[in-house]
């Protein structure tokens, strides 16, 4: 894997962050934060996202979002008790879907770094990003 552009890995680009504690449940037996713990944590960051940007509120009556790509760098490990901090931001949004970045850093080191693949869909189509959504989601791009 090539290191990524060392401008992606800095927190100070991505407009939303949020600190997660982390669980010992979430250890592996090297006593490391396991890889599925952090896509996890990922997931969550992305949800608080669409609520702080006002994504969530945007989404038309029976519109919803689907994920269909994910992408995962682990660039370091994370270990317990040490919170993680995840910085969200969006690369693009149009057409009928949107990009997401999310870095993880614990105790200032890049630990991953996410790409999710967001598709709109209403009444079970994909379809045509809502205005509303593209206009909530303008002033929180990363890049």
């Amino acid at each position: 894997m090539a290191r990524p552009d060392p401008a992606l890995l800095d927190p100070s680009r991505y407009p939303h962050s949020v600190e997660v504690p982390t669980r010992y449940a979430d250890c592996d037996p090297n006593n490391h934060i396991n890889n599925v713990a952090l896509a996890a944590i990922i997931e969550d960051a992305r949800v608080r996202f669409h609520y702080a940007s006002g994504f969530a509120k945007a989404l038309p009556p029976g519109g919803q979002v689907m994920i269909v790509n994910l992408t995962i760098d682990y660039l370091a490990q994370c270990y317990y008790p040490l919170p993680i901090t995840a910085c969200s931001g969006v690369v693009s949004a149009s057409g009928r879907s949107l990009r997401l970045r999310h870095l993880l850093v614990q105790n200032g080191t890049p630990a991953a770094l996410a790409e999710a693949v967001v598709v709109y869909v209403q009444d079970g189509k994909a379809a045509a990003l809502p205005e509303t959504v593209t206009e909530a989601l303008a002033q929180w791009s990363c890049g």
